[in-house]
């Protein structure tokens, strides 16, 4: 099994596996490029976005700066808005819907390291996948953790960490972020 699919199958990794910081520097040099962009700009982010990510639909935009760990994990949808200094730490797939929008500061993050001491300073990691559904909005400063999965229509609240799953249709604050009501 290689590294990618160790990370992908949330096998546990050696974060400092010469391939990896390959993948990581070549992620920040094309997020680099794309941040140094302008919105008049949109032929060369798209070619950057089209190299960085697995795939993505029609209409996307993303504010300055923008951070991913890889880019190569990450699809998404058509009508994707991104605010400014989203982080996307991509170590599993991140899957995001259609008509999604993501407020300013928001992360979502498929990584995380082990509980045990030696082997998390030996670089030892695992990683989940993050799937969000269509028509979702991630307010201000929302973190999402590993493994969670957030369903179409939801809208999550300014400064909620997730980290359990959230049911389509629902509005969900906080931290640990819980559902509130039905949209």
């Amino acid at each position: 099994m290689n590294l990618k699919e160790k990370m992908r199958l949330g096998e546990i990794y050696c974060d400092f596996e010469p391939e990896l910081l390959k993948g990581r520097e070549a992620a920040k040099k094309l997020t680099r490029l794309y941040n140094l962009t302008t919105d008049d700009d949109k032929e060369s982010r798209d070619k950057l976005l089209d190299e960085l990510f697995e795939s993505r639909g029609e209409n996307t935009f993303i504010e300055p700066n923008f951070r991913v760990e890889y880019g190569f994990n990450i699809k998404v949808g058509d009508n994707f808005f991104a605010n400014y200094d989203a982080i996307i730490l991509d170590c599993a797939k991140v899957i995001i819907g259609n008509d999604v929008l993501l407020g300013p500061r928001v992360g979502i993050y498929t990584a995380n390291h082990v509980t045990d001491p030696e082997a998390r300073a030996k670089g030892d990691t695992y990683a989940l996948p993050v799937k969000i559904g269509d028509k979702v909005w991630l307010g201000a400063n929302v973190i999402i953790n590993p493994g969670v999965t957030i369903g179409e229509n939801s809208i999550i609240g300014s400064g909620s960490v997730v980290t359990k799953d959230i049911p389509p249709n629902v509005i969900a604050v906080g931290n640990p972020c819980k559902v509130i009501k039905k949209v």
